[in-house]
């Protein structure tokens, strides 16, 4: 789950994330940037919420460790290493939760759902962007022209997004998309860019080792068709999305970690509150 995906460098979503803010009566203690990467997002969190907590989390220790070095002593906030599946927070101990390019890493976006509803207090806010199933088309197409196999993973589109959101207990899930192309000047340079920040191209690289050249070379010469006097253009599909805590989880819904079980594994929920800024 590398939260510095390649869209991110190549697309203003944090910026535009941060400004549907706006839209939202908010006056947030705690606020939670979820996959927070090197820290842009949750320092722009804390300039615009200075009277608020800001914990950035990401599982990436070297992410964490970027965006505590990132810090300015007027703008802290916190940092912290974890799965976006099993946060370890307190139930109802956070405002606001911002997730920018984030939840196309997790294999099912029900259990961070899950996670952000019971760490919600009630009436809380998620705010999110995410990958959708259009994203990377081109690099498909080019794939599925020369076999069958699935080297990019897929991504989950508005209504399941939104059924999995409403599965979990979160409440008035809105969504909509924005479908941007980037251009590159070879085939190579996003793929490199994929590989080195993991924007969707997991499966891909599980089966570099059983993909020869020769097919390399033939979904290069297939993308190459694309190509305008711009470069070779990359889709990227992203759709935003907010929901608020509801009162109660459904019956059903993937079950939130327990304070006994992340005991058992070495684990443990603490109050936002008792958090202290260490390691900077």
């Amino acid at each position: 789950m590398s939260k510095a995906a390649a869209a991110r460098s190549t697309l203003p979503v944090t910026a535009e994330l941060l400004e549907r803010l706006q839209y939202f009566r908010l006056d947030p203690r705690v606020i939670v940037d979820l996959g927070c990467g090197t820290g842009t997002g949750a320092a722009a969190l804390r300039q615009r919420y200075s009277r608020a907590r800001v914990v950035g989390i990401d599982l990436s220790y070297e992410m964490t460790r970027q965006a505590r070095r990132a810090q300015r002593f007027w703008r802290r906030y916190e940092c912290l290493c974890a799965d976006a599946s099993a946060l370890p927070l307190a139930a109802q101990s956070v405002d606001l939760v911002f997730s920018s390019l984030m939840l196309q890493h997790c294999d099912d976006p029900a259990f961070p759902f899950a996670e952000v509803q019971r760490v919600l207090r009630p009436g809380g806010l998620l705010l999110f962007c995410t990958l959708g199933p259009g994203t990377l088309q081109e690099l498909r197409e080019a794939w599925a022209g020369v076999d069958d196999s699935p080297h990019l993973r897929p991504f989950a589109d508005m209504p399941q997004l939104a059924a999995a959101a409403t599965h979990t207990g979160l409440a008035e899930p809105v969504m909509d998309r924005d479908v941007r192309v980037t251009r590159y000047p070879q085939v190579t340079d996003l793929l490199h860019e994929l590989r080195a920040n993991g924007a969707g191209h997991r499966l891909a690289e599980r089966r570099h080792a059983l993909t020869g050249r020769a097919r390399w070379r033939r979904m290069i010469e297939r993308y190459e068709t694309l190509r305008s006097s711009a470069g070779i253009p990359a889709s990227w599909d992203l759709i935003y999305g907010a929901a608020f805590a509801g009162a109660a989880r459904h019956s059903n819904a993937p079950a939130a970690p327990t304070a006994s079980s992340s005991r058992a594994r070495g684990e443990a929920l603490v109050p936002v509150d008792t958090l202290r800024t260490r390691g900077r």
